[in-house]
């Protein structure tokens, strides 16, 4: 069996921040919630969305679904498609998996949203699995129960990878057993990355690319 690789979405494959960022402005403003800055909106790039909502505007559980419902009432319509892939994102799937590698995404987002975002952009053929978090909340999203259960249900080679721009990659990774391979290109600080000590650092989708392939 080759080795497996899984991806991120956002931040990684794609160029995702401004539709999430528009999402979060408008589930806030539908809560009554003071506005922030776009600084401030970009903290929700990332992590799970029931944590991110409770850890920066304090909400509880029940509080952050309400939020959420409003989240994807913008996020359907509109900010699923404020988005576009990185340059070479595309030709660097292709050669990946004409190596051999086997190639899935692990995702906080529900897979339904990941599968449509990836099919609009052409890049769906490209995987094996989709893997993200169920649109009814009854599982987590944040990327350790993602990765863990995904792991459980289809287990991958020795040697297989995690690709992300984020710490939640990185360190789901190291938790289940992966190697990581951190993207500055991304969402993530260097101070954020350079804090969880991935296995390899790459810059650019290019560097991404000479990489894996040298693996």
């Amino acid at each position: 069996m080759g080795k497996t690789i899984f991806f991120d979405l956002d931040g990684t494959l794609t160029d995702s921040a401004p539709g999430i960022i528009n999402s979060v402005a408008y589930a806030l403003e539908k809560m009554g919630h003071l506005p922030m800055t776009r600084a401030e909106l970009a903290y929700f790039v990332g992590p799970e969305l029931t944590k991110a909502f409770g850890e920066k505007c304090g909400y509880d559980k029940e509080t952050a679904l309400r939020a959420i419902g409003f989240f994807r009432e913008y996020f359907t319509d509109k900010g699923m498609w404020e988005n576009s892939p990185y340059p070479g994102v595309r030709e660097l799937l292709t050669k990946l998996r004409d190596a051999g590698f086997i190639l899935r995404v692990a995702t906080s987002k529900p897979t339904v949203f990941a599968e449509r975002i990836l099919e609009r952009f052409e890049l769906l053929p490209c995987f094996s699995r989709i893997d993200g978090a169920p649109l009814d909340e009854s599982q987590s999203g944040d990327k350790d129960t993602v990765l863990a259960a995904a792991l459980r249900d289809l287990p991958a080679a020795p040697g297989s990878l995690i690709v992300g721009d984020r710490k939640y990659d990185v360190n789901a990774g190291k938790k289940n057993g992966l190697l990581t391979v951190a993207v500055t290109y991304g969402y993530g600080s260097p101070e954020e990355l350079n804090a969880c000590r991935p296995d390899f650092t790459v810059p650019t989708v290019a560097a991404l690319e000479r990489l894996l392939l040298s693996l």
